[in-house]
């Protein structure tokens, strides 16, 4: 063969080539339409925000061929049921709360933040290093979801009063929206929990129904008006130190993805979960201070309310894991490895945010 016919025959088989391989490409992306209801009311942008974020990152990473369709709560799942339709398969995919399931099982507060448990960054660790996402989603299969991580707020507020709490005895009786676990810790002070999803708590704050009512902090505080009923609010809410937001899916529906697909939504739950932490560090000192303008009071738990909630937390998390062997199981992983982290966060850590925080003031 000669030396130009040559390059002429080769040139035309890479040429096909090339156009053979951009079909397999396309073939080994399916075109794929998910739902994801959240538990977050559009108005409140950080977390809507977040699953719309989640949302785009599939689509752009894709060329569009993955595309999941957010929705605020109650247009298609009312908020505090986005696990059940994920578990049944009426969507694919939701956007919530873990712990907003622990009348299921206790073991679900774990997914978002146990009373008194650790920090936005050491609650990311164990999750992501430390054997939390293996340990959850070995529990989370039995309701046939898996788990990403999609979300965190940080450490939350105390919540927003009708009037002063400054005393255990001022919680008897007291009528208290709380997400979660939690609610079972403040039952042994006397508080009688309720636990509303975010669009219901302004409504029953306005009514009376309830004295007083816990969301996230000032950036979502102050979007949904808590201040204009109940003036004081509270710090820390200790019950939230670092929550997670976690996507569940339908455990066939994962099973079902191709693995580039998998990962595509891996990374982009990871994308949302980095941007939602940003956009409240960014977005709550400025709300803060606007609240505090409109009259808002600031108070600090006392000492001896703050005592009182961690041993009624320990004593419960004893309780339960008692009776119960996967909260005990991830209670003990979750406690072992926030306890490592802080005898490090006390070294380095706390020291220089301390140092740093007070000289900000001067």
């Amino acid at each position: 063969m000669k030396r130009r016919d040559f390059i002429k025959v080769t040139g035309l088989a890479a040429a096909g080539a090339a156009t053979l391989a951009s079909p397999a490409i396309a073939q080994s992306m399916p075109e794929i339409k998910w739902r994801m209801p959240t538990s977050w009311p559009k108005s409140l942008d950080t977390l809507y925000g977040g699953a719309e974020m989640m949302c785009k990152m599939v689509a752009e990473a894709t060329d569009n061929k993955f595309q999941i369709q957010p929705f605020a709560a109650g247009e298609i799942v009312p908020g505090l049921q986005v696990l059940d339709a994920v578990q049944n398969a009426t969507c694919e995919i939701g956007h919530t709360a873990s712990y907003y399931y622990f009348g299921k099982d206790p073991t679900f507060t774990f997914g978002s933040s146990v009373p008194f448990g650790p920090n936005m960054r050491v609650n990311q660790a164990w999750y992501m290093l430390g054997g939390g996402k293996d340990i959850l989603n070995d529990f989370y299969k039995s309701y046939n979801v898996t788990s990403l991580l999609a979300g965190n707020t940080g450490c939350q507020m105390g919540g927003w009063f009708r009037k002063e709490v400054n005393t255990v005895e001022d919680l008897q009786g007291l009528k208290f929206r709380i997400g979660g676990f939690a609610g079972r810790v403040l039952l042994k002070l006397g508080v009688v929990p309720q636990q509303l999803a975010g669009g219901d708590i302004y409504p029953a704050l306005e009514k009376g129904t309830i004295d007083g009512a816990e969301w996230v902090g000032p950036y979502d505080d102050e979007k949904l008006g808590f201040y204009k009923i109940a003036p004081h609010y509270y710090y820390p809410g200790w019950w939230e130190g670092g929550p997670m937001l976690l996507a569940f899916v339908n455990l066939d529906k994962w099973n079902a993805l191709p693995k580039y697909y998998q990962s595509v939504l891996t990374q982009a739950g990871h994308y949302s979960n980095n941007y939602m932490m940003a956009r409240y560090d960014q977005a709550n000192p400025l709300a803060l201070r606007k609240l505090l303008a409109n009259g808002t009071k600031l108070h600090a738990f006392s000492p001896p309310i703050m005592d009182a909630c961690y041993k009624a937390a320990k004593e419960l998390h004893d309780e339960v894991s008692a009776t119960n062997p996967n909260f005990k199981k991830v209670y003990e992983s979750l406690t072992k490895f926030s306890n490592e982290s802080y005898a490090w966060f006390q070294v380095a850590e706390v020291g220089y945010d301390i140092f740093m925080a007070r000289h900000s003031q001067s």
